[in-house]
């Protein structure tokens, strides 16, 4: 298991989360999950997931999926131990930029240029998805 640790500093604070994970091959898989592409899953936590981060989780996965199946033919299951964040500091696609930060370090993966800016505004924070549209729009409290 590896621990990915996610921050970016602006004007507000910030956004921060720990992501841990680990690889599981496909046959020992026991925790329910859900089909990315191919033999690529995403293995849940035994406390759950509220459902946005489960979605940025996949979508970041997804941005992945055809360099894991490459790598991987047989499959790689992916299993989400803990995502922990503070909620000053948190928005749910904070989920993606984690998982794909965790994904490059743990398969050696380039950088596809997902990442955050601080941009000011009603909607302090822009993020990039490495040339991929965002896939959903999460309400702000």
């Amino acid at each position: 298991m590896r621990t990915f640790t996610y921050r970016f500093r602006s004007p507000l604070g910030g956004l921060a989360a720990d992501l841990s994970a680990r690889t599981v091959p496909p046959g020992e898989a026991a925790a329910p999950s859900v089909g990315i592409h191919r033999g690529v899953r995403l293995l849940l936590p035994r406390a759950g997931l509220h459902r946005e981060d489960l979605a940025w989780l996949s979508f970041a996965v997804a941005l992945r999926a055809e360099e894991l199946c490459a790598r991987c033919p047989k499959g790689v299951h992916l299993e989400i131990v803990s995502l922990d964040f503070p909620l000053t500091d948190y928005r749910p696609e904070v989920a993606a930029l984690a998982m794909d930060g965790w994904l490059r370090g743990e398969f050696d993966l380039p950088d596809i240029g997902v990442t955050c800016s601080y941009t000011g505004g009603a909607d302090p924070y822009a993020f990039a998805w490495g040339g991929a549209e965002q896939p959903l729009r999460s309400p702000r409290l």
